[in-house]
């Protein structure tokens, strides 16, 4: 990683900057440019006109309903594979006109057509994934409903189960690279929406992990899986989540992946003003976190921040289900020193930084590490 892309901004990025940071995310192939074609792509950046939403979700949308016009044509011929191939390039097409969030109605109309998207790419996948929803009993104003993505290893019967969940701009379908390589190794996935994005049905808050309680319920009764096995990863955000549920009901979960979450220092006002505009974050982070929490102004959102903190809630010194905590050593998003202060509390964790890398530890070994950690502990 090139010291830039540790290091912070002081303000939004220029249409060219930001134009460099998308063509090198794509050369990498990371997220959030690791999904679609990459000529096509890099003809979609060279020709950005704007990071406007109304710019954004044209440029990226209107490839998105080329390939979605070809998935229909393949779907009318009987060709599966070809609509399946299709449909998930139309997919990644409109999760970057959403991207990182739809606070823009042109953004929304992409989301809405990404879910849809998504869900057709899913009858062909191979696992298919099933859409399955499940009664929430929100407060006033909440959703009544949570939706997320079941996808079964073949062949085996009754497997250890494994739910997870995204970040503040990686959804559950999202997931779909590491349910794949679960799947391969004989593990069912359920991938939901993190809390206040996608289809959550509640913002985040300092009790949001009530959101996750109706799944878990399902996951339990509905007999597909080993319910003596079951497992959560939190990705990036989510990591914050699945940190208090491993502390909250460590009886629970046979295991808990903290990947790149933050637990107390990323929720104070000395990082929130440094982590402003991380130079590894693309656009609109702190507009993206505030939607999450339903903040409409600064001092909401800072408030926002402030109650999540797990260590002033007094939940680190309680029991833990084994938790693996894994991030890039130069994030700058989420502070290191978080990490830190998990190995001076509670029970003990398991660790695993990579040098050089940052938010997440993005590059060679990191699914692996995580599926492999896992793996030995639902054995």
């Amino acid at each position: 990683m090139e010291e830039s892309d540790m290091a912070e901004m002081s303000g939004p990025r220029s249409l060219e900057n930001a134009k460099e940071w998308m063509l090198g995310k794509l050369d990498a192939r990371v997220h959030p440019f690791a999904l679609t074609d990459v000529d096509q792509t890099r003809v979609v950046i060279e020709g950005l006109q704007g990071l406007d939403g109304e710019s954004w979700a044209a440029a990226w949308a209107g490839q998105g309903d080329a390939y979605a016009e070809k998935a229909n044509a393949a779907e009318a011929a009987g060709d599966t594979d070809s609509a399946r191939d299709n449909w998930y390039q139309a997919y990644g097409y409109y999760f970057l006109g959403r991207f990182p969030c739809p606070n823009h109605p042109d953004k929304l109309a992409s989301y809405e057509k990404e879910v849809a998207a998504y869900q057709s790419f899913g009858k062909y996948a191979q696992p298919a994934i099933e859409v399955v929803t499940v009664p929430f009993d929100g407060r006033e104003g909440e959703g009544e409903e949570i939706t997320f993505y079941v996808r079964m290893p073949e062949g085996i019967d009754n497997p250890p189960v494994i739910v997870m969940w995204g970040g503040v701009d990686a959804w559950k379908e999202e997931m779909t690279i590491l349910t794949e390589g679960l799947a391969a190794r004989g593990f069912a996935t359920v991938a939901l929406d993190n809390v206040g994005t996608g289809q959550s049905p509640i913002k985040a808050g300092p009790d949001g992990e009530r959101q996750f309680m109706p799944v878990f319920d399902w996951v339990e009764s509905c007999g597909k899986f080993d319910a003596r096995r079951i497992a959560i990863v939190g990705r990036s955000f989510g990591g914050h989540w699945a940190t208090k549920l491993a502390h909250l009901m460590p009886e629970r979960f046979r295991a808990a992946v903290n990947w790149g979450g933050g637990v107390h220092y990323m929720f104070q006002p000395d990082w929130i003003e440094k982590s402003r505009h991380p130079d590894s974050y693309l656009m609109e982070l702190v507009e993206t976190r505030s939607r999450m929490l339903g903040a409409t102004n600064d001092e909401e959102y800072i408030q926002g921040f402030k109650v999540l903190s797990l260590l002033e809630q007094g939940l680190l010194d309680q029991p833990c289900a084994p938790l693996l905590l894994i991030n890039g050593k130069n994030d700058t998003q989420c502070p290191i020193t978080d990490i830190e202060l998990l190995t001076e509390h509670g029970d003990p964790k398991s660790v695993r930084l990579f040098p050089g890398r940052g938010h997440m530890g993005f590059g060679p070994g990191t699914v692996d590490a995580i599926i492999d950690w896992l793996k030995a502990r639902l054995a």
